[in-house]
This record gives C-alpha cells, sequence and structure tokens, in this order.
C-alpha cells in the first residue's frame, strides 16, 4: 500500500495520494473519510497544492475537494497502456511546464477511470477551464474512440476552481525518464518546481 506523502516549502506546498485502502467499498471511499484528508482539506483551503494520480484521483473526489466520482471503467475491465492526452490549459501550477493544447504521451492503469459528473458541473468544467486535460486518440485528436473510458467529453483530470487541486487518472510520473523512451510527464514537475521558484 502506498501512503500519501506531504512536502513543505517556503510559501507553497503539495501533497500526493497514492493507492489507499484496497478500494473494498469504493474506489476512494474509505481514504476520504480518513483523518488525515481533514488536514489535506485545510491545506488546500489554505492554498497549498494537491496532486492526486489515479487512485488519488478518486479520493479527492470522494473527499468533495473535486467535483464528480470515478467508476468502473465502461468495459469493466482493467486497462493498462499508454494514451494521448491534450493539455486543455497552462496557467495553473500543474500544466504551465506545457503549451495549452499541447499533446503529451502518458500511462494509465486502472479499472475505474470512468469519471462522471452531472451535466451542469461538466458544462461549468469546460466552460472554465477545469477540465484540466483531455483524451486523445493515437491520431491525437481529441475525444477519439478511447473516450469510452472517460464518458462525459473524454476528461481525464480535473482541476478545482482555484486552480491548486488537481485530480488525474493517467500517469505522468511514470514518464519522465529518458531510459523509458517517453518523458512527456516531466512537464507537470517542471512546471511544479518553476512555480515553487518563483513562490520563494
Amino acid at each position: 500500500m502506498r501512503t500519501r506523502s506531504c512536502r513543505r516549502g517556503p510559501i507553497s506546498s503539495w501533497c500526493r495520494a497514492g493507492f489507499s485502502y484496497g478500494d473494498y467499498l469504493r474506489c476512494g471511499a474509505i481514504a476520504a473519510r480518513a483523518p488525515i484528508m481533514d488536514a489535506v482539506r485545510r491545506f488546500a483551503g489554505r492554498g497549498g497544492l494537491v496532486l492526486g494520480v489515479c487512485n488519488g484521483f478518486q479520493i479527492l473526489c470522494e473527499a468533495g475537494l473535486l467535483p464528480g466520482v470515478l467508476m468502473r471503467n465502461a468495459a469493466l475491465k482493467f486497462i493498462c497502456r499508454d494514451v494521448y492526452l491534450k493539455v486543455e490549459r497552462s496557467d495553473s501550477p500543474f500544466t504551465r511546464g506545457y503549451n495549452a493544447g499541447q499533446v503529451i504521451r502518458v500511462p494509465i492503469a486502472h479499472g475505474e477511470g470512468n469519471y462522471i459528473a452531472d451535466g451542469e458541473t461538466i458544462a461549468r468544467l469546460e466552460g472554465e477551464g477545469q477540465g484540466g486535460v483531455a483524451l486523445c486518440g493515437a491520431d491525437r485528436r481529441a475525444r477519439s474512440g478511447l473516450e469510452r473510458q472517460w464518458r462525459h467529453n473524454a476528461i481525464a483530470g480535473v482541476l478545482n476552481e482555484r486552480g491548486n487541486v488537481l485530480g488525474m487518472m493517467p500517469h505522468p510520473e511514470n514518464h519522465v525518464e529518458a531510459a523509458l523512451g517517453v518523458t512527456d510527464g516531466r512537464g507537470l514537475f517542471a512546471g511544479l518546481v518553476d512555480h515553487f521558484k518563483q513562490a520563494a
């Protein structure tokens, strides 16, 4: 079981939630009710950066830090492969290492990655640019057949209104080493480093 880690910088801080509690009840539901999440909510409320990847995204939704929920994949099967993502905006601490509209390649590995929200929430996410990353197909066009795993407008990641909480199902941290052949995930972490340098 991976545990959460928090690090504090001179002005800003960030937390990352990983796999927890085995998803026995519902993905992220038990972890979202753990006492530590009260501290995470307070931290986010003060403007601290919170990044939830995969199960971390599920936890953030279940904890009310992000809208919507993550449900079983549409095909009801675990999926593990690389996908293409379109970065919808580049003005947040998490996405500033990319250009808006840039397409990156990152892996997914999940059984509950189907983002669900009501129509009003989806319209607000898209209208306010809170859908931080959207799924693309192998031809790098958005909203391909792969979006079946993300039912609503191929949303694979969501920012909160303030822009300091990001949840995403794909794993950018797995594509940062040149030895693995793909380094598209580096932009997220490079952007965070730049953000902290400017905040110091």
